[in-house]
């Protein structure tokens, strides 16, 4: 039921180049591919836009050093180096599962990628985040009777993080940026300015622009002189208030069509 008519899915073969591989995704104006290997006849992993990130911050050396492991390694030799023999399944789910188990797979398994497999024929059908899940709820359940937390605010439940939040500053190099998402295993980072307000947001999607505008050998530029190459489409930082209930906060997210909120207090 979640699964739309019509959508785009981009599969790899594990013997591409790793670079082409993240040029596709851009082309393609996707965020995550399923991997298929040959000689095993199945889907084996996910390519994302994180192993992109991870790629950049440990090859990195400088502007003038080319990066040889994008450039050359095939994504079959970026798994074997980066995986070093912890291969697992690749976690996927059936179209007849239901909806709870989806929700639950992605949060046990700590991943926000879900690959859609049909069991019968192999074959790859969809990829499943939170944010569809989300919108199809909001979007089909509102005749069924709310839960009563959707009516409570996110400080009496405790939603959301408050504390050790990971940020940057607008004149933060990309290659520092690049270690936060890798060591704190955030998918953004709000941009804070002098006073402490927020003024922008450095997400992990924003990071493939270095492969659209083929910029990812000089890593030590600023994310705000990153951020100019951010397509047209950008609304701005997506906020919401701690004293605002979940219902509304799932609103906002939807009509938005973003994976996050950044909570601020009256000052931003």
């Amino acid at each position: 039921d979640l699964i739309p008519t019509s959508s785009k899915l981009v599969v790899f073969d594990t013997s591409l180049q790793v670079k082409k591989a993240f040029f596709a995704l851009v082309a393609n104006g996707v965020r995550a591919a399923p991997l298929w290997e040959t000689k095993k006849q199945s889907f084996v992993g996910m390519l994302t836009i994180t192993d992109f990130i991870i790629i950049l911050h440990r090859y990195y050396k400088s502007p003038l050093v080319q990066i040889y492991e994008l450039e050359e390694h095939k994504i079959e030799t970026w798994r074997e180096l980066y995986l070093q023999e912890t291969f697992k399944p690749l976690v996927n789910i059936s179209p007849d599962a239901s909806i709870f188990d989806a929700v639950y797979s992605l949060i046990k398994n700590k991943i926000h990628r879900l690959p859609v497999i049909d069991p019968v024929t192999g074959n790859a059908l969809y990829i499943l985040t939170h944010k569809r899940i989300l919108k199809f709820l909001q979007l089909f359940v509102c005749e069924m009777p709310k839960p009563a937390f959707m009516r409570q605010t996110l400080e009496e439940l405790g939603i959301g993080t408050y504390s050790n939040i990971a940020f940057i500053h607008p004149d933060t190099p990309i290659i520092k940026a690049l270690g936060m998402f890798v060591e704190r295993r955030v998918s953004a980072l709000p941009v804070v300015d002098v006073t402490g307000k927020v003024v922008d947001i450095y997400s992990k999607f924003d990071v493939i622009n270095l492969a659209a505008e083929k910029t990812y050998n000089n890593l030590d530029i600023t994310v705000t002189q990153a951020l100019l190459h951010r397509s047209q489409y950008f609304e701005g930082v997506m906020k919401c208030y701690r004293h605002e209930t979940v219902e509304t906060i799932v609103d906002r997210i939807v009509k938005a069509e973003v994976h996050r909120l950044v909570v601020v207090d009256d000052n931003s």
